[in-house]
């Protein structure tokens, strides 16, 4: 992929940078391709770049000794990845998992060029200050659902999140998917679910979950 589809990327999604930054963005970043369902960064993994989602979707999770996931937050196109930030800076291993849950393609910027973003330009500066706060709210958000929240609180929480950011009222989910972001079983889902519906809350279909409000 040339530079003038890197170009198109940065100016696009990421305008609130100054004309010096994208630039020299477009000069020093690379771009990578994952297919759905592989993994752009696994626990104990070093970062060599800060990653930008241009296209697609990605999912944040703990991975439990036992295997089970626990849902975190997912990477929208124009967001950034806190956590290759902090840990690229630092130099410190990913404690987390992240996935694409769709096609998606990846700006890599390189830790050597950290430094100097952050004291060359302000809207660098800036934007990984908001990529902080924001992430930080994401988790208080999560804590709060399961430290206050049951299961069947969660499991609604979980869906409006999911409205929220594919601006969708139709969720192709499956009932193990959700499960497995939930840390349940697909059995307690599925009953769940069927009780929202009962409800009026959602309707089930064969391929997705449609919300009703």
């Amino acid at each position: 992929m040339n530079s003038s589809s890197i170009s198109n990327y940065i100016n696009t999604l990421f305008p609130q940078f100054e004309p010096a930054l994208r630039e020299k963005l477009i000069e020093q970043v690379t771009i990578k391709d994952f297919k759905a369902g592989e993994h752009l960064m696994q626990t104990g993994q070093y970062f060599r770049s800060t990653v930008l989602i241009v296209e697609g979707r990605v999912k944040l999770y703990r991975e439990g000794t036992d295997g089970n996931e626990f849902f975190m937050y997912y990477l929208q196109p124009g967001e950034a990845c806190a956590l290759s930030m902090i840990c690229a800076a630092k130099q410190e291993s990913s404690k987390i998992m992240g996935k694409a849950i769709e096609d998606s393609t990846i700006l890599m910027v390189p830790i050597t060029l950290m430094d100097d973003l952050m004291k060359q330009y302000p809207s660098w500066y800036y934007f990984v200050m908001e990529t902080y706060r924001s992430r930080f709210e994401e988790l208080l958000l999560v804590i709060d659902s399961i430290a206050f929240n049951g299961l069947d609180q969660r499991l609604s929480f979980y869906l409006q999140k999911q409205q929220e950011q594919l601006q969708t009222n139709e969720l192709q989910l499956t009932h193990q998917e959700i499960a497995s972001d939930l840390n349940s079983s697909r059995e307690v889902i599925s009953r769940l679910l069927k009780k929202m519906e009962q409800k009026g809350e959602i309707k089930l279909y064969r391929n997705f979950i449609e919300l009703k409000k």
